[in-house]
């Protein structure tokens, strides 16, 4: 992230701690409230701030096990392959993937059979889907 900028200084503070408040914010990132509100706003606009989050410890959740699959899927079906899969209250994030599947799905459910009902009965079950390959979360090292 570039941090000469004020946007930059801005992002970087919300990257770090996506918590901090306007004057925390302005605090760290050398400019006023104002500036700060104006930014983000702009940037929540703009769509490069498409939401806050919380960074979770798996080994930490009660009850929930969390798994990144690696999915591929058929070119003719990506399209419609990615809207299911948007659509699935198990899938908690989406990205496209450069690396080896073409999409990576953040997939939650309340123990680690669910995670493989999920992916074998929902992910697997999709018209397109040629493959899914889960990785289970253990321990959050940083």
């Amino acid at each position: 992230m570039e941090t000469t900028s004020t946007e930059g200084r801005i992002l970087a503070v919300l990257e770090e701690d996506a918590k901090a408040s306007y004057a925390q914010i302005a605090d760290r990132a050398g400019v006023s409230k104002p500036t700060v509100r104006k930014y983000i706003r702009k940037l929540e606009d703009d769509g490069v701030i498409i939401g806050y989050s919380a960074d979770v410890d798996p080994k930490k959740l009660a009850g929930q096990s969390i798994a990144m699959v690696g999915i591929d899927a058929t070119s003719e079906r990506y399209v419609e392959v990615t809207r299911i899969l948007k659509e699935l209250d198990s899938v908690e994030a989406l990205y496209t993937s450069s690396g080896d599947h073409m999409l990576m799905a953040e997939v939650r459910a309340v123990d680690g059979d669910s995670l493989g009902d999920v992916i074998s009965d929902e992910i697997l079950s999709i018209d397109g889907v040629t493959a899914a390959h889960p990785s289970f979360l253990q321990e959050r090292l940083k």
